[in-house]
């Protein structure tokens, strides 16, 4: 595929696996944030070309994995409402809330619809004005300026049958989170290069200095991958702590200015509870004036809800602190038809991933 395959070419893979290997003389452990990264990692088996001196380890860079247990209860509370058409990107239907998800709602009658943007949702209000349409706005940094453009459009044309559940989360506060833990492991960064795409990396550059760590603003492919890790362990045996751009065809230093005015429009940064991690400061995004008569959970009085407690470690797989196949109900108790929580459904999430590429009876195999 063209402007694929060159990213994923075995030769050159192979050759940054041997130059990492080359530069390496002592362990490192190193955090890719990012879901998809994730994905391609053991997609690929890029952790099997590494010397065993580096560890990869995975971070809560999955939005619907982070969605705390309250936000879904919230959702199929609101979907569950007379006249309501309830919206969400697909990932979130078979996210298990304390006792059910959405897709069994919708089995059981409640209008529950997948969308491919946010931008649908304003179609959908706009030909049932007798319904309430409620978007269920998750994701990072990625996907918030479609979410405020929703809003935004939807205010200008006073369209008043819409409101969101807003479960938006911001990266780089989760990194710092990570670090200032006393259980940190992390000595590098891998970070998304979507959302830096969006953000830019002048955010990280503070985080570097703080806890003393590389980030290495790092793509999807293959190939996009190790380079980032060889700038990461580049760094690491210099003793050198600074922001690096390895995505330098989708990324600049000051991201997309025009989205980010849209987003501090349209959102006020916020605490937010994060699944299995608890509340991180000034991580969250929700709507400020003059747009707060689209928020769900106003308009509904939907109050939080108490949740139910799960044998799912999805908290230490979000921090890095355990893998999937360390879970005891992993591929017994907890599969894609019978998960447990989120990080084994999300497209990103990482059980998900181990489940799909890893076999079971031998770690070290991968799928092609």
């Amino acid at each position: 595929m063209k402007f694929v395959d060159e990213y994923r070419d075995a030769a050159a893979v192979q050759r940054y696996a041997a130059s990492i290997a080359q530069i390496t003389t002592q362990p490192w452990t190193i955090m890719e944030i990012c879901g998809g990264q994730t994905h391609a990692i053991v997609k690929f088996g890029i952790d099997e070309l590494l010397p065993p001196a580096i560890t990869l380890i995975h971070g809560p860079g999955c939005p619907v994995c982070v969605t705390p247990v309250e936000f879904i209860d919230q959702a199929i509370a609101i979907a569950s409402l007379p006249k309501v058409i309830f919206c969400s990107f697909g990932d979130m239907l078979r996210v298990p809330g304390s006792h059910t998800d959405l897709l069994t709602s919708k089995a059981q009658g409640c209008d529950v619809r997948m969308v491919y943007s946010p931008l649908d949702v304003l179609k959908i209000a706009q030909v049932n004005p007798a319904h309430q349409v409620v978007f269920f706005a998750v994701g990072f940094e990625t996907t918030a300026p479609a979410t405020a453009m929703l809003v935004y459009q939807a205010y200008q044309k006073g369209i008043q049958n819409i409101s969101l559940l807003v479960s938006h989360v911001l990266v780089p506060p989760a990194m710092a989170a990570i670090l200032a833990s006393p259980q940190n492991q992390v000595q590098g960064f891998l970070a998304a290069g979507h959302v830096c795409t969006v953000m830019g990396y002048g955010e990280y550059e503070a985080i570097a200095q703080t806890y003393q760590v590389p980030i290495v603003v790092t793509g999807f492919e293959p190939f996009d991958i190790l380079q980032g890790i060889y700038l990461c362990v580049q760094q690491l045996q210099a003793g050198r702590s600074q922001v690096e751009n390895q995505y330098i065809r989708s990324v600049c230093a000051q991201g997309n200015t025009v989205a980010q005015a849209l987003i501090r429009d349209v959102f006020a940064i916020v605490p937010r509870q994060w699944r299995g991690i608890g509340e991180i400061p000034q991580s969250g995004l929700q709507l400020r004036d003059p747009y707060t008569d689209f928020d769900a959970v106003k308009r509904f009085s939907i109050a939080n809800r108490e949740s139910v407690a799960t044998e799912c470690i999805s908290g230490l797989i979000l921090q890095g602190m355990k893998k999937p196949d360390e879970c005891p109900a992993f591929r017994s108790r907890c599969t894609p038809e019978h998960p447990l929580g989120a990080p084994m459904v999300s497209s990103e999430g990482a059980c998900a991933a181990y489940y799909r590429y890893r076999k079971q009876d031998d770690k070290s195999l991968r799928s092609n």
